[in-house]
């Protein structure tokens, strides 16, 4: 009954935002259009939008899957030594999983109550728990499960294994943060790159091009004879397609570079996700702020 309410109750979550994406589209494309004046140009825009808000969406999912992964993996050391703690008090083994299936454990105490049910039911250990490790889409945890499960299959003692298990998992866990305390300087020289050193460089080279635009159209073509080790002519190429390649190469740039940073930090390139809406703010906002103090500083010089 748990489980029907809750698909029930979030089917019409799903429609609702699903109905707002389509409406923040639609929105994005009359918008658009009626700037342009263009119905092609608000279909084009629509159609953008909604790769951008599926690519979204799917980013999101994938990183709540990855927070779910990771807070199961935290406390999974904990939930061991629970366990261990149980059996020790002479509690038997399907009791012990449930005794240990806490609140804050969550959303790992779901899997442990789901095992916990299924030893319950006559559901052999091995595959119970080896059923667990595959659910929780984890490869640390299935890595932990498959030792716990060959230990009993050896006839070990599962309490000492647990123990033993837990501390190892725990020894694990600082050794990485550790490890990502020592790339810290990496990580501020990779952020400082995307978010400052790429945006004011194209802002300044954008800020040039127009200076140089403008300069040359003022100059008058000269015809003469004189082999010239250079010639100075009128440049055709406009402003906003130099800016719209910039602010291109900025947001690839800065979506290359939030993935390595997840890829230093967490040692996974999907862990950088959550950072690329953030750093490609930020870049984008310097890139601008870049502009617009060049363009000011210029235009005392300049008829810009």
């Amino acid at each position: 009954m748990k489980q029907f309410k809750q698909k029930t109750t979030e089917n019409p979550k799903r429609k609702k935002e699903t109905i707002i994406k389509i409406a923040i589209a639609l929105a994005i494309g009359a918008t658009v259009g009626s700037i342009k004046q263009s119905i092609l140009i608000s279909l084009i825009w629509f159609m953008i939008a909604i790769v951008v808000i599926i690519i979204y969406s799917l980013t999101k999912i994938r990183l709540n899957e990855y927070n779910r992964t990771k807070k199961m993996e935290n406390s999974f050391p904990d939930f061991l030594q629970l366990v261990a703690s149980n059996l020790r008090a002479g509690m038997p083994t399907d009791q012990a999983l449930l005794m240990s299936a806490r609140k804050e454990f969550d959303p790992l105490d779901k899997e442990i109550t789901k095992l916990g049910k299924e030893l319950m039911t006559g559901k052999e250990i091995e595959t119970a728990m080896f059923d667990m490790g595959q659910r929780t889409h984890s490869q640390r945890i299935q890595r932990t499960v498959n030792l716990i499960v060959s230990g009993i299959k050896s006839g070990g003692n599962i309490a000492v294994l647990l123990e033993e298990t837990a501390t190892n998992a725990r020894e694990r866990y600082f050794i990485q943060k550790r490890a990502e305390s020592n790339v810290l300087m990496y990580v501020i020289f990779v952020f400082a790159a995307i978010t400052v050193g790429a945006p004011g460089l194209f802002g300044l080279s954008t800020v040039l091009v127009e200076v140089l635009t403008n300069v040359l159209s003022t100059i008058p073509e000269v015809q003469t004879s004189a082999s010239l080790p250079f010639t100075l002519s009128r440049i055709d190429l406009p402003i906003s397609f130099v800016i719209y390649f910039s602010v291109t190469f900025l947001i690839a740039i800065d979506i290359l570079g939030a993935l390595v940073l997840g890829l230093v930090t967490k040692g996974e390139e999907k862990a950088g996700a959550k950072y690329i809406i953030p750093v490609v703010s930020v870049s984008l906002g310097i890139f601008f702020i870049v502009r617009t103090v060049l363009l000011k500083y210029f235009a005392e010089f300049f008829n810009i």
